[in-house]
């Protein structure tokens, strides 16, 4: 009977000791966001659709 009792408890301690297992840690890559200063964008594009309407005018 002791030895019966012994290896149910030592059954349940190796299944609770290997329950979890060694996995690797799983990070979520960091977003970075780049820094957009386009105040000429703004005036560049009005300009180039005034000269493509003056060369179609032409």
């Amino acid at each position: 009977m002791k030895k019966l009792a012994l290896a149910a408890v030592l059954t349940v301690a190796a299944t609770t000791a290997f329950a979890g297992g060694m996995a690797e840690p799983v990070m979520e890559p960091e977003i970075v966001e780049a820094a957009t200063s386009s105040s000429a964008g703004g005036v560049i594009v009005p300009l180039l659709l005034l000269l493509l309407i003056a060369a179609a005018a032409s």
